[in-house]
């Protein structure tokens, strides 16, 4: 008994080391997004410093247009997200409910696409982007990523052993194929719903690489070119970019603390025994 205690402790202990190594450069951050210039990087170091305040942000929102940046990146990762759940859970469902000829043959195809790293594609998608006249535009941040293999994938796998005699069922009452998906199965689907949701605007939100290729117009820009422009060649303004950071997490965090109980909870929602 005692030598299962000495082992549960050990266990919290080392859990608890480790949350303060991933949790500590955040809480870093947020608290030095209130510090003066003079004390970022004062020795020794202060977690709170002595003259804490606002004036980081009063200064980073007078600085920069960061409530249109703000605006577009919500827009940008609210769409795309919406566009990317439709889209890959009805591809999903079909590939997993639904026999047809070539079925096999299309589903390998969208499994091989994940094989591609995205830079090999990054150019044929930019002349799309450019023939489509979708250059410089949110839509051209939205339309190209709203199809993903992985979300196809992990819809189909999580429908696969949910069992048709639901769908059979819903047939002999007279439901419409569409009224099925939409009534019966897609709120079975709660659980990997959320885990694209939260998946797909993480990425959106916090994508860089592609909206620094699409958008030229500072007006189109998103939190991370906003953020990116604090970095100058000889200096980098610490004290907004340490501000602006914090609020570009908030979303993130709003998003995945309302959607986590669908994961953690509702795994098993739906599942029928045998």
């Amino acid at each position: 008994m005692k030598t299962k205690r000495l082992a549960h402790a050990g266990l919290y202990l080392l859990l608890g080391i480790l949350c303060f190594i991933f949790l500590m450069p955040i809480v870093w951050v947020v608290f030095s997004s209130f510090k003066p210039a003079g004390e970022l990087f004062a020795w020794p170091p202060s977690l709170i410093g002595k003259n804490p305040g606002l004036d980081n942000y009063i200064l980073a929102l007078e600085e920069g247009d960061f409530v249109r940046y703000f605006v577009n990146t919500v827009m940008v990762s609210l769409i795309a997200t919406l566009l990317t759940v439709v889209v890959n859970v009805m591809a999903g469902y079909v590939f997993a409910k639904y026999h047809f000829r070539g079925e096999r043959l299309l589903f390998g195809m969208v499994m091989v696409t994940l094989m591609i790293p995205l830079e090999v594609i990054m150019i044929p998608i930019f002349k799309v982007i450019v023939a489509t006249k979708l250059y410089d535009s949110l839509w051209g941040l939205i339309i190209p990523a709203v199809a993903s293999p992985t979300a196809v994938f992990l819809v189909r796998q999580y429908y696969v052993p949910i069992p048709n005699e639901l769908m059979e069922a819903a047939r002999i009452d007279g439901a419409s194929e569409l009224q099925i998906f939409l009534r019966v199965m897609l709120p079975l689907a709660k659980p990997v719903v959320s885990v694209l949701c939260i998946f797909s605007f993480m990425w959106r939100w916090n994508d860089y690489l592609w909206p620094k290729l699409v958008i030229n117009n500072k007006r189109n820009y998103t939190l991370q070119l906003a953020l990116a422009n604090f970095s100058g060649e000889y200096s980098v303004d610490w004290n907004s970019l340490l501000a602006m950071s914090v609020i570009s997490m908030i979303p993130v965090l709003i998003v995945f603390v309302t959607l986590q109980k669908y994961i953690i909870g509702g795994m098993t929602a739906g599942g029928v025994k045998g």
